[in-house]
């Protein structure tokens, strides 16, 4: 009677060896004097300091149905900077730094192209952040996934001084709010980009080349570039200015309706002017071909604005002069209850 493997059953053990050890040689350059221990062991090291009195602020994220198109078009390089940078901006608004980062990576099969790509998107965004892609984990898991489908998960923890936290209850009204651009969807609402344009049923859509989608170019750029476009990190913008600014949002899922509320103390409101800032165009495209109300956009998308900070106004000057195309869109005024947001 012939013996059966874990191989047979839909688990490749060589190949997890493989990729553990071209794992290794892509996060090294994001490990510097405080990680004492990382990818190979039960749990990864990593001494904290340089802190007075330190506060650990986490988060965890993934990147929705994006996966979804980024398989479609077999594009993998790019899918591990929107986890990092997803996870690591719902920290910087707290005023933190991120220390290291962690992700959970499921797949039917091993296909260790593949993984790398992903692993390697990640250390490139934790590196640009200076944080360290201290470990995680790969599963494979025949049977839960279809062939060639996989899901990734990321946990970022960071650290800020106690008195530094930013929590937006000094906001007042009469605060300056000013907008940090987006570059595009970022990993928000791709399930009903997918089902407003029909991809599943005419994946070949992604590859349309749109004009309008690269304005002030001679070429334009396909659907499938702009809504893979990576979610930027916003730590490098915001670092500079933190000792000024009162709260900060990260503008995802639920847009600016549902993720500036989650800053705002009682008795405020926040009102935007859609007037001073650019949409990309995506959002446009997106509104135009599949009849999408102007509501649900603004409820589902970030419509051009990546991240939004609340200063006094008289610090306004020196936010805008210190953090790249950044534009006062809106400002803070007396509300009932707190947390309403209108936009104009």
């Amino acid at each position: 009677m012939e013996q059966i493997t874990y191989k047979q059953a839909g688990v490749n053990l060589d190949a997890a060896q493989d990729i553990k050890e071209r794992i290794k040689s892509i996060v090294a350059p994001t490990h510097g004097a405080q990680v004492l221990g990382g990818v190979g062991g039960f749990g990864a090291l990593y001494r904290l300091g340089g802190y007075k009195d330190p506060v650990l602020v986490s988060s965890t994220d993934g990147v929705g149905t994006k996966l979804k198109l980024a398989i479609m078009m077999h594009r993998y390089d790019t899918i591990g900077e929107d986890l990092v940078n997803a996870c690591i901006n719902d920290i910087i608004v707290c005023g933190a730094q991120p220390l290291f980062f962690l992700d959970y990576l499921a797949v039917a099969a091993l296909d260790n192209d593949v993984v790398a790509a992903l692993i390697a998107g990640m250390a490139r965004a934790c590196e640009q952040a200076g944080c360290a892609l201290i470990g995680g984990e790969t599963a494979q898991m025949p049977g839960i996934y279809a062939a060639g489908d996989f899901d990734m998960a990321g946990f970022v923890v960071g650290a800020v001084e106690r008195d530094a936290i930013l929590d937006g209850s000094d906001i007042r009204p009469g605060d300056a709010i000013i907008g940090i651009p987006s570059n595009g969807l970022h990993t928000n609402g791709y399930s009903l980009v997918r089902h407003a344009l029909g991809l599943d049923d005419n994946p070949s859509a992604l590859n349309e080349v749109v004009p309008e989608l690269a304005p002030g170019t001679t070429q334009g750029v396909t659907i499938g570039d702009a809504l893979l476009m990576p979610h930027p990190s916003y730590v490098d913008a915001v670092r500079p200015v933190l000792p000024v600014i009162k709260g900060m949002a990260h503008i995802t899922g639920g847009g600016l309706v549902e993720n500036m509320p989650r800053i705002l103390p009682e008795g405020v409101a926040a009102q935007f002017d859609s007037s001073t800032w650019r949409v990309p165009p995506i959002f446009t495209l997106l509104q135009e071909r599949a009849l999408i109300s102007s509501e649900e956009m603004y409820r589902v998308f970030n419509m051009g604005i990546g991240m939004a900070l609340v200063c006094d106004p008289s610090e306004a000057g020196a936010v805008l002069a210190g953090v790249p195309n950044a534009e006062v869109v809106g400002e803070v005024a007396r509300g009932e209850g707190g947390g309403r947001v209108s936009i104009a």
